[in-house]
Order: C-alpha cells, then structure tokens, then sequence
C-alpha cells in the first residue's frame, strides 16, 4: 500500500479548527508524567480524588457490586430510572429543602453531560450567556454553542462571586447566567444578600420579557453543596426566591459529595420544559448514568444513617487538610512573605496568592509574568497548583486553586516548609 507522504492540511468542522484544550487537564498531564518519571511533586492541581486517601462510602460500592451481579447491565430509560429520580427528589427535599418531584429530575453521567445539554437546551448561536471567572468551563461550552461570551471578573472582595450590580448592564436579551456555588475553583460560596438580589434581578428581567420572548435562566452548578465548613451555609435560588424555580436548572450529582468521580451519576432538576429538551439532547449523545450504578445509587441515598455517616467523617478530613494548609499560609504571610490564602468556605479548595511577579531567582531571572511565578512554584517548591488564568481569569491574577483531594496530611507540613526555602531564595 502506497503512503502519501504530503502532509494532510485540510481543516475540519470550525468546532473543532477552534476548539480551545483545557489548561487544567494540559497542566495535570504534565506533572503526572513528571512523577511517572520519579520526580517527587506535591500535586495539589487535580479536582479529583486519590481513592486510597478518600474512598467511595463502602455501602455504595457493595450496593454497585450486587447491582453487576443482580445483571442491572442494559440500557437505562433516557431520563434515569424511576426509583432514583425518586431518591434524588427525596434526598433533595430532605437535606437542602428543596421540593422537585421525580420528573422534575434528570439523571446523567456526571455533571459535565447535563451541563452541556442545559446550555444546548438554552443557548443559540449569536446568544448572549453571562458567566463569572474565575470559574470551571464555561468559556468552552459557550463556544460549543456559538454563544456570546459575557465574561465578569470577580474578585476577593465580592468572594470571587458575580455581584447583582456587576451582572445588570449585561440582563437584556441574555439567555443564560451561568454560576456555581460552592465555586470551582475558589471554594466560595454566595453569601444570601446577594444571591437573592441575583435571583431578583432575573425575576424582573423575566417579568418584563413579552410570553413569546426567550427567556433569562440561571444554571446553578451546585455540585459541591454538601462539603461546607464551620459556619458557612449553601443557599438555593429557588430556596431563597420559589418563583425562581421557573428559571433555574440545578446541576447536582454524587461526584464530589460521595468522592465518587468515576461513579458518574448525576442529575439536573429544573422546569419540566427545559429538563424534556435536555433528555432529548441527552438520549442522542448517550451520555447516561450506567444501569447498576444508578440502581445502586437508588438504595444508597435512601440509606440516610449511612450517608450521614460518610458525609461527617469526610467533611472533617477535607477540612482538617484545608485548615492545616491555610494556617501554613498565614504562618508564611506572617514572617513576611508575599503569599497569602482565603479562608476554606466549602469544597476541596483553597483559593491561595502568590505576588511575586517582579521578584528575582537565585540566579537573578526575573519572575515577570504568573507563568514564571508557576513554574518557579513547581521547580523548587515542588508544588503544583492551578493558575486562576486556567479558569478565565486574567493573565496576571496572582491567585490559585489547591485541592486537597488527593493530599496526604503527613505531607502538608513537609510541603510548607519546602515552599518556604523556594521563597527565601527570591529577591
């Protein structure tokens, strides 16, 4: 056979001549080759779980093991199984207050399916979707939908959260606000006077469209909301505002709740309308929870003393790392180093600061962008943690994500003291 050696130019679909690669998934494959190759990093870049460090809750995976062996192995119905959308109305309803009947429920692999087919479900080409950075992949799906980018930076001050003033100008003739709380990749969470004025802002935009006019919802990836901290509380737009339940689309699942990624069971509640558009989307791509997962799932959330269980004793070790690594922060921004670190809120995150843009190296290279301070972070720290560039944020914010999700706590002092000495070397 004859091999053409003119190398193949030709473009294909403008999706994908366009299509932009996760930095986050890039960075995390670089520094897992890297400790493939025997380097000794601390990873603290992925949004994902070390299973030996925190396993799934053992009743769920004996429960998905019997599901294999009961041959729960076929195709599930498009929209989930009856006995888990059931499960999730009443879990919903009992933990966050929340009344969403079963076929107000939809069920998919994990969050990202269901937060695709919601923007396929809203978005048109040339649509204007309103969305905060730093945040998690919404710049990309709204360049899978051809939609109108209407980017808001936020900031420390606001709890790296939209503000109702911020999101205003931008209302007319938007189709999706797109936020999540607790928010990948700060660890934040609305507080209530906001979110209600939020929730009010698009009640009114709502109010003042004519019936036959597209209107304004608000996705509302919450698929954090059970790790929350001390005092901190997650508030709901249809929680706070009943009549936002027109509007909003809930996106939830046991990925992060139960570290259970690989699961891939999640769900979407919203309004009837959009949630039958979303099955409809759904059913095309394929992207269903499988059959003995979701059975098990079912029996699992009804189990409330065992899912209390877990939840307490893997809050307290999420929050345990994250507490120890953010007094390790303020105990370096004591002694005068140019770091700093927000208290955790929820989730696995630490949202931690670095300003150290226009310091020098021992050998006298400048750190001049957040690129530089990065590398240099990873070089003689060892530490590997995630720019807030790599969630939309400007170039130069000097903030980062660090997930806990796969830290061993016997590293933790280990590492701040190895991010000391790299700091004690700038100038």
């Amino acid at each position: 056979m004859v091999q053409s050696k003119v190398q193949d130019t030709a473009p294909l679909s403008p999706l994908a001549e366009t299509l932009i690669g996760s930095e986050i998934v890039k960075l995390g494959g670089e520094i897992r080759e890297r400790i493939r190759k025997g380097e000794k990093i601390y990873n603290f870049t992925i949004g994902d779980f070390d299973s030996s460090i925190f396993p799934i809750p053992a009743a769920l995976e004996n429960l998905i093991i019997e599901s294999f062996k009961n041959k729960f192995t076929t195709y599930p119905p498009a929209d989930g199984i009856a006995a888990l959308r059931e499960s999730v109305s009443e879990f919903i309803s009992k933990y966050e207050g929340l009344d969403y009947a079963p076929d107000e429920v939809l069920i998919g692999a994990g969050g990202r399916p269901l937060i695709y087919t919601a923007y396929r479900a809203v978005v048109g080409r040339g649509d204007k979707v309103i969305y905060p950075v730093p945040s998690w992949n919404n710049n990309h799906y709204v360049h899978f939908t051809e939609g109108e980018h209407i980017v808001i930076e936020a900031d420390a001050e606001n709890n790296f959260m939209p503000t109702a003033d911020s999101i205003r100008p931008h209302v007319k003739d938007a189709v999706l606000i797109a936020v999540c709380s607790p928010l990948n990749p700060t660890g934040t969470v609305f507080r209530k006077e906001e979110l209600e004025k939020i929730c009010d802002l698009i009640l009114e935009e709502n109010h003042r469209r004519a019936a036959d006019e597209k209107k304004l919802y608000l996705l509302y990836d919450q698929m954090y909301w059970t790790l929350t901290y001390g005092d901190t509380v997650h508030y709901s737009p249809t929680g706070l505002r009943p009549e936002m339940k027109e509007y909003t689309i809930y996106i939830d699942g046991i990925s992060k709740a139960f570290a259970s990624t690989g699961v891939r069971v999640g769900w979407a509640l919203g309004p009837k309308k959009v949630l039958a558009k979303m099955k409809a989307i759904n059913s095309h791509v394929g992207a269903w929870s499988p059959m003995a997962e979701q059975q098990a799932v079912a029996r699992y959330l009804k189990d409330h003393k065992a899912v209390e269980s877990y939840l307490e004793e893997f809050k307290r070790k999420l929050s345990d790392r994250l507490q120890q690594i953010y007094a390790g922060f303020q105990t370096l921004k004591k002694e005068g180093f140019s770091v700093d670190a927000c208290s955790p809120e929820a989730s696995i995150y630490l949202t931690i600061r670095f300003d150290l843009t226009g310091k020098k190296t021992a050998s006298g290279e400048a750190l001049a962008r957040q690129s530089d301070v990065a590398a240099y972070l990873l070089s003689e720290a060892k530490l590997a943690v995630v720019p807030f560039y790599a969630f939309g944020a400007s170039r130069e914010s000097p903030w980062y994500r660090l997930s806990v999700g796969t830290c061993k706590t016997e590293q933790i002092d280990e590492m701040i003291g190895k991010l000391r000495s790299a700091l004690q070397k700038l100038s």
